[in-house]
């Protein structure tokens, strides 16, 4: 199973290279265009690079559930140890509950898009509303393996371990 989740967490960093590499196209020409008379103003520059925008927040989300690094705030004074772990399983039961209505609600708003297209660059809108349910079911899964990993520093999110 550690594998498995080293091999989609690996992926998810390729992704999200990716999407920045692909973001800074659509922003560039942006910039250019508007400061210069070099290239003509495209409209489908802006539209593109939302969408990038969205999947760059959804894909960082994602790792951020995944090396503990989202949605998890220390605000509380330093508790006993068992207090520090109910309250972290807590903060994970609630952030499962939050992922599976991400999810949920992502495939909802999938198929509310499946056959809609966007005005400047016709793309399919469900490229972009499908980040949330695949961000969602990601987060759930990750979360699942934080709360039943065998201990909290056995996991292999850890760089130097897996490596």
């Amino acid at each position: 199973m550690n594998k498995l989740l080293h091999l989609i967490d690996s992926f998810l960093s390729f992704l999200l290279i990716l999407v920045v590499l692909l973001l800074l196209v659509p922003v560039s020409l942006q910039i250019f265009s508007r400061y210069t008379d070099v290239i003509p103003r495209y409209m489908w520059t802006e539209e593109m690079s939302r969408f990038f925008f969205v999947w760059l927040i959804m894909l960082g989300a994602t790792l951020g559930v995944r090396e503990k690094m989202h949605f998890d705030v220390d605000f509380l004074p330093k508790l006993s140890a068992k207090a520090d772990r109910i309250l972290l399983r807590l903060c994970q039961l609630f952030m499962l509950i939050f992922s599976g209505v991400i999810f949920y609600w992502g495939i909802e708003f999938t198929k509310f898009g499946w056959n809609q297209t966007s005005e400047l660059a016709d793309m399919p809108m469900w490229w972009i509303f499908i980040a949330w349910p695949i961000s969602g079911f990601l987060w759930m899964v990750f979360l699942l393996h934080h709360m039943f990993s065998k201990s909290e520093g056995d996991e292999s999110v850890n760089q130097e371990s897996v490596v």
